[in-house]
Order: C-alpha cells, then structure tokens, then sequence
C-alpha cells in the first residue's frame, strides 16, 4: 500500500470536571496519596495517548455494537488496529495518537497560587469514603488525586491516509470525540469525574 498523507489533527480537551487517570504510586507521592494521577517526570499531568485512544475506539464500537475487537467493523479495525485471525486480515493503523499535555501557561493564569489552593502544583484532592448500608456510616477513606475543572490539555492525532483508503476516518474520529462529550474520560466517570469539553483546532 503507498501512503500518500500524513495529516495533523489538533485540538483541546477542557475539564468540566475533575479528571483522574491512574499513575504508580511511590514513596515520594503528597500526603501519602492513595490514587495518584499520572505525571510526567517534571511533575506535571497528561492524558496519555492510550487512554484517550482506547476510551474513543471502545465508545465507536459500543455504538456499533461490538464488545470485542475481534468482532470489531472493517472501519474501526483500520483506524485503531485489529488482531489478526484467519478470518480477518491484520490492519495497518490509520492513527496515532499523541499524549495530550497541559497548557501549563493557561493553567498558571487560571489558578493563581494566591487566589486557587489546591494540594499541589496542578491538582487537587478528594477524598471518598464507602458507605456501610447497615449503619449508614461511612468507612474506609481514601484520597484520590485529580486534576481540577479548568484545566485544558492539547491533543494532536495523525492520520496516515492510503492510496486505496476512501473512508471518512476523520468523520468517524469526530464522530468518537461526540461521544466522549457525553460519557467521561479517565476513572470514575459514573461518579461525576471526567467530563470533557472538546474543540478542534485543525
């Protein structure tokens, strides 16, 4: 197959709610976190590539009412990928995904340090409890870092176009990226975390 276009797509995602999306815990995490985020070396949160790319593959697909990338449409199998079977041929990935990064300038200009107090440079913290339905009490606290409402990140995907590729993929993604507007991003989304706002750029 001849690539004949790698094209660039950009845009934001804005947290209308708090957004948690798991890091390894160390030692060296605040006030003994117990679900810290992901950050880069320097500290800062991202959204990773995978997750924004397995939440939108596996949205696309409930809609089309697939539960398994193996029974997974001919279309979704060649913008993400597909396992290969003896029934179906192995894909070439029409996109890639980027981690999504921090508009760390925006987010300084949004949370003043005097004005915003939040537990450490980017995040807040939350803490949940689970409730003993005999008693009514709660129990068993436990802190979950997130980064706060605000908070906008860039996201870039390219997608490799074919000579033979006549498909919408760049409709289809979109039409992904819809979805997640009305589902969440990240863990404990039926909770009220990780809610999005998108916005292409190109």
């Amino acid at each position: 197959m001849k690539l004949i276009e790698k094209k660039v797509l950009t845009g934001t995602i804005t947290l209308e709610t708090g957004l948690h999306i798991g890091g390894a815990k160390t030692a060296l995490d605040i006030g003994g976190l117990d679900l810290p985020v992901i950050k880069t070396p320097k500290g800062v949160p991202y959204i990773p590539g995978s997750s924004l790319k397995g939440k939108i593959r596996s949205l696309l697909a409930k809609k089309e009412g697939s539960m398994d990338v193996k029974t997974d449409s001919h279309l979704l199998r060649k913008m993400f990928g597909g396992v290969e079977d003896k029934d179906k041929k192995q894909e070439i990935t029409r996109l890639i995904f980027r981690d999504a990064y921090l508009d760390e300038e925006k987010f300084r200009q949004d949370f003043p340090e005097k004005e915003v107090k939040l537990e450490t440079d980017y995040t807040e913290i939350k803490t949940e409890n689970t409730i003993d339905r005999p008693t009514g009490k709660a129990k068993h606290p436990r802190t979950i870092e997130r980064v706060p409402a605000g908070a906008v990140f860039h996201f870039e995907i390219i997608l490799d176009k074919y000579q033979e590729d006549t498909e919408d993929f760049i409709g289809k993604l979109k039409e992904g990226f819809d979805l997640l507007q009305n589902d969440y991003l990240g863990g404990s989304g039926t909770r009220g975390y990780g809610k999005v706002k998108i916005e292409w750029k190109s």
